[in-house]
């Protein structure tokens, strides 16, 4: 009965979230490339160098009749792209804001059916429309910050409609990459905030451990494969926080026999910071002028006596 009620659950969530089937065929996915150096000639080149793959791969999928992909690529042309990859599902990570002067870094870490297709098809419940409207609302709140917001898709997602997305399977790879791409940008003494959102909270829960960031926030989490913030075994601030309409809140917040990601990361007996994030649904946290969009972005910015608990 209980495995049946998490795979009936899983299907309820993903009719109501904003997550779409990828339009992309599976295959295998590759590794994220190496960082440049994070100057402001080394970056410029490298998002040059993306932009321009971007345009060869569009050209060749147009050649090819792939009307899909086309429509995926197309949004991300002239953005500032540190990495890109079009296989499978596809890899993209993009930059809103000055990283080379950012001293402080927020990286959003997608869920469950996020691809190429999806990552700026749906506005602030995509990762490029989300790390924008973050760095805008980060701006809004401290016009001086150096922040930079990353909207990170460094792992290959499970579909909503899977038996992976009961598992912790996908977000181990997604983990090995967030914890090297994270720690990359810590060494020179940026504070780094992952922002996790649903299945993107599991990734962050097992990338956690001696991880040095700053903060790590789970929203519309259906857990983080932990029984509670001090087994993250994290230095860092851990936050937590579900929408009033967010239905992932029907998820069983259990693990048996590999099912399951534990604890709900807003309990109590978890132990992390909550916060308030309105009446936000599980596709609405980034929305403009929500009230968890607000708090997300003051602990991006490094300032929890703004956030509302």
């Amino acid at each position: 009965m209980r495995f049946r009620r998490l795979a009936a659950i899983a299907v309820l969530v993903g009719t109501v979230g904003a997550t779409t089937a990828a339009a992309l065929p599976p295959a295998p996915i590759d590794r994220l490339q190496p960082l440049p150096d994070l100057t402001a000639r080394a970056l410029a080149a490298r998002y040059t160098a993306s932009a321009h793959q971007i345009s060869q791969v569009t050209s060749a999928a147009k050649r090819a009749g792939d009307t899909s992909l086309v429509r995926a690529l197309n949004g991300l042309r002239g953005q500032h792209f540190l990495d890109f990859n079009p296989s499978g599902q596809g890899l993209a990570v993009e930059v809103v804001g000055d990283l080379a002067t950012a001293t402080r870094v927020a990286i959003l870490v997608p869920g469950s059916d996020t691809s190429l297709a999806t990552f700026g098809s749906r506005g602030t419940a995509s990762p490029e429309g989300g790390a924008a409207a973050l760095a805008a609302q980060a701006r809004e709140l401290d016009p001086g910050t150096h922040l930079a917001a990353i909207a990170w898709l460094g792992y290959a997602t499970p579909a909503t409609f899977s038996p992976g997305v009961l598992t912790s399977g996908d977000a181990r790879q997604g983990a090995r990459a967030l914890r090297w791409f994270a720690g990359e940008l810590t060494r020179d003494g940026r504070q780094v905030a992952l922002l996790c959102h649903s299945y993107g909270s599991v990734v962050c829960g097992l990338a956690a451990p001696h991880l040095p960031v700053a903060d790590i926030a789970a929203f519309g989490s259906p857990g983080m494969d932990a029984s509670s913030a001090r087994s993250l075994h994290s230095p860092a601030r851990v936050w937590a926080c579900r929408g009033t309409e967010d239905l992932i809140g029907n998820v069983p917040h259990v693990q048996i026999l590999g099912l399951g990601f534990g604890q709900d990361p807003t309990a109590p007996a978890f132990g992390a910071r909550t916060f308030s994030c309105g009446d936000a649904n599980h596709s609405g946290y980034l929305r403009q002028g929500s009230v968890s969009l607000r708090n997300l972005a003051y602990i991006a910015l490094g300032d929890p006596a703004g956030v509302t608990r």
